[in-house]
């Protein structure tokens, strides 16, 4: 068996998914953005502003900065409700409409006519976005918080902003609590980039699609067709003859996990590939494999259901 993110035809193709500018509380320009990230060697972004009546619900419109090689996913962070702990939810949606109604946020309080969290992510996923949990520990949500977005296509489990700024980057235990109740939810790392430190530039997806194509790439994150990393390569995974193989960018630890403590590490000095017998994840569903280079740096698979 080969994910389809290893079989399909096309290419990778690099990309953030959770980016704001001067529309909202980031310190550049739309077009700044752009040729920052286009300078930096992306080849697409998601331009996520806040969308929140304080800047006017901005939907940026990026098509002006499109070209042969750069491309972008209209985006926004969304705000509605309270989570558990009495905050405002952070959801961010990428792919979504332009014409997307306006929320009853205006400023980021919560206020008693809102529309709940998981009431504006089903709408932005009715509406065709892709669904994302932003930032699982710096919200501070619980298990609860996160089984009540059933619209939640994905979870940021790498958050380069929320590492930066206050050492809490992780959403890999809420995804791995889902995983575990059967939700069948993939991993995106992101930037967060307001661009006021050095928070841009250090988590993306690897997006598997024939072109360049901001409906063709939505279509492949929607279809899971991707990995995440800080700077390694997952080059290949298939399950064979009950082994799993995996093939990436030299790596000195490769991590199998799945359901609970099951876990499994191969250790070495610059490998492209290994291998681990299927066993070792037990009786686990799913599995997903973390690869770690030299310097510390991951990549992360989406979870591959073994059905």
């Amino acid at each position: 068996m080969i994910p389809t993110a290893y079989s399909k035809p096309g290419r990778f193709f690099r990309g953030n998914l959770h980016t704001h500018s001067t529309l909202s509380d980031g310190l550049v320009t739309p077009e700044e953005v752009c040729r920052r990230y286009k300078a930096e060697g992306y080849d697409f972004i998601s331009l996520t502003d806040h969308f929140v009546g304080l800047y006017d619900w901005p939907i940026a419109d990026t098509t002006a900065f499109h070209d042969d090689e750069f491309t972008t996913i209209a985006g926004a962070e969304l705000h509605s409700g309270a989570q558990e702990n009495g905050d405002l939810w952070h959801i961010v949606a990428v792919g979504l409409p332009k014409d997307f109604a306006p929320s009853k946020t205006k400023f980021f309080s919560v206020t008693d006519d809102q529309e709940t969290g998981p009431e504006i992510a089903q709408r932005a996923r009715d509406a065709g976005a892709y669904v994302i949990l932003a930032h699982p520990e710096w919200s501070g949500l619980t298990n609860a918080d996160a089984r009540s977005i059933e619209a939640a296509h994905a979870v940021e489990g790498y958050n380069h902003s929320c590492y930066v700024d206050c050492a809490r980057p992780d959403g890999c235990h809420t995804l791995d609590v889902l995983l575990m109740e059967g939700r069948r939810v993939n991993l995106v790392a992101t930037d967060d980039a307001h661009f006021n430190g050095h928070d841009a530039f250090g988590g993306w997806v690897m997006v598997k699609a024939e072109k360049n194509d901001p409906e063709l790439l939505l279509e492949a994150l929607k279809a899971g067709d991707f990995y995440s990393s800080q700077g390694p390569e997952i080059r290949h995974i298939e399950i064979k003859d009950k082994k799993i193989h995996v093939e990436c960018s030299a790596a000195a630890r490769v991590i199998f996990q799945g359901v609970g403590c099951k876990s499994h590490a191969v250790f070495g000095e610059s490998m492209t590939r290994c291998e681990t017998p299927l066993n070792k994840m037990g009786h686990s569903k799913w599995f997903r494999v973390t690869v770690v280079d030299r310097a510390g740096k991951m990549a992360w698979s989406n979870p591959i259901w073994l059905d």
